[in-house]
């Protein structure tokens, strides 16, 4: 009874606020877009030099030479600029993204994030999330609870490359919603017919919670 993705997507939107300047990462994160509260008005970022991207294209307004950072085709809505990859790197390192919704592969207890390569696996590049999770206000992780394989993706330690240290705020998972404190994970939210048990279970470090089972 865990989400959907695009119910995970759909609960990530909740996190948006009115005014605020978003950066969605690959995968997962670019579903948020469709999930944009009627009473918030947002600015969606990437790096690749466009503010102001839209709604994904139908058949119709698809523009092939209009493309994320993930090099998916997105639209603009109106009121956009369009500017060079310098620019937009130098608003995220400085601080004028007010939040970051970004995939990963591990996150551990202590906020650390690992979302860019696996050891022997090709990769297409960098990208910009090791500039992301210094320079933007907020960082939401939107994820999977488990791997393909089953194991955890909450973990006590990162086993592999950090993005970045102590970065993460927030993780929404299929199974929960999940805050980085202090004292530790903390569970603050259950997915639709989860259980505290379940949620525990699946997750590589004991969760912090008032919930009820």
């Amino acid at each position: 009874m865990a989400w959907t993705r695009e119910q995970m997507a759909q609960r990530a939107a909740k996190e948006l606020q009115d005014g605020f300047y978003v950066n969605l990462g690959i995968g997962l994160p670019t579903l948020v877009a469709n999930y944009i509260p009627e009473n918030v008005d947002v600015w969606l970022q990437s790096e690749n030099g466009l503010l102001g991207i839209g709604e994904f294209p139908t058949e119709q307004t698809m523009d092939a030479d209009l493309i994320n950072a993930g090099k998916q085709t997105v639209t603009a809505r109106a009121g956009a600029a369009f500017f060079s990859s310098s620019e937009s790197f130098a608003m995220i390192r400085g601080g004028h993204v007010n939040i970051a919704i970004l995939g990963a592969m591990e996150v551990s207890e202590k906020g650390d994030l690992a979302n860019w390569m696996i050891p022997g696996k090709k990769i297409k590049g960098m990208g910009g999330a090791m500039d992301l999770v210094v320079g933007v206000q907020r960082v939401v992780v939107l994820m999977e609870h488990c791997a393909k394989d089953g194991t955890p993706k909450i973990v006590s330690e990162c086993s592999l490359p950090l993005t970045g240290q102590a970065v993460v705020h927030r993780v929404i998972t299929d199974l929960g919603v999940m805050d980085i404190t202090a004292e530790g994970i903390e569970l603050i939210e259950l997915a639709d017919g989860v259980t505290v048990e379940q949620i525990q279970a699946a997750s590589g470090v004991k969760l912090i919670t008032a919930l009820a089972s």
